[in-house]
């Protein structure tokens, strides 16, 4: 599923549709709500977690792309392909979004709902640390868990949690209610690092360490490659991933190269 950092380059990208007379149609003929914003100009775009938020004039256009969702660049803008949810076209250039999970025009009422249910995001200038903190301390579940809960972290999936958690030395399967503070705040400081990165880069991306205290290669040379999918580290761990469900959400790790952590029983 694409996480915090794909949204927000999109953001950053689609700003390029700004001010500019858009043709917006739905060639699949699933998005019927196209026509509502058809002949609009894009106000500005905004990424809140895993949501695309586009604003116009009257509403806004939600995308959430979940598993299979993406948007492609078109230039020269062609025929659209039969299964495009979505074009945005403006001049030469058009946005197809294909397979998302939400695509959806809402109105100001929906956007605050929406918003209101997601915590804070670590690639937002305005994301408050401390109010995640102070939820952590109060958390039932593994610290595994409660960086996939949207409500508590927006933006965080399987991939940065992993990754996070192996950097600073976490088992996934800790009680989140037992981190100190100072894990918290090197675990909120790792996450935005590597989210930032990733924004720029395109794709997840961790120079922290490509095993426990070594230095990655140098980029272009495999560096955005991720613990969880070196399939050497993987053979040397003794076998594949290990998937739980702890509050019913999917966690990933490999259990050969969490030896070290401290695993909690139950998981």
């Amino acid at each position: 599923m694409a996480e915090g950092h794909t949204i927000h380059r999109l953001a950053r990208d689609l700003r390029e549709l700004i001010g500019v007379p858009l043709s917006v149609s739905s060639p699949q003929g699933r998005f019927a709500d196209a026509k509502l914003l058809d002949g609009l100009s894009m106000l500005a775009t905004d990424a809140r977690g895993k949501h695309l938020l586009a604003r116009f004039d009257i509403a806004s256009l939600h995308v959430h792309l979940g598993l299979a969702g993406i948007f492609v660049r078109m230039q020269p803008a062609g025929p659209p392909r039969p299964q495009v949810r979505l074009r945005l076209a403006g001049g030469t250039l058009a946005w197809d979004l294909t397979a998302p999970t939400r695509c959806e025009v809402l109105d100001e009422a929906a956007v605050k709902a929406l918003i209101s249910r997601l915590g804070p995001d670590p690639l937002r200038s305005d994301a408050d640390s401390e109010k995640v903190w102070k939820r952590l301390q109060r958390y039932s579940g593994s610290v595994g868990a409660a960086l996939l809960d949207q409500s508590l972290i927006a933006g965080v999936g399987n991939v940065y949690r992993a990754e996070a958690l192996w950097a600073i030395g976490i088992h996934p399967a800790r009680p989140a209610a037992v981190l100190t503070r100072t894990e918290f705040d090197q675990l909120w400081q790792t996450l935005v690092s590597m989210m930032r990165q990733g924004v720029e880069d395109g794709h997840h991306h961790n120079r922290h360490s490509s095993a426990r205290g070594q230095s990655l290669p140098a980029p272009g040379a495999g560096s955005q490659r991720l613990q969880a999918d070196r399939v050497p580290a993987m053979r040397h761990a003794g076998g594949g991933r290990d998937h739980r469900r702890p509050q019913g959400l999917r966690l990933s790790f490999l259990p050969g190269l969490m030896q070290g952590f401290v695993p909690f029983a139950g998981f």
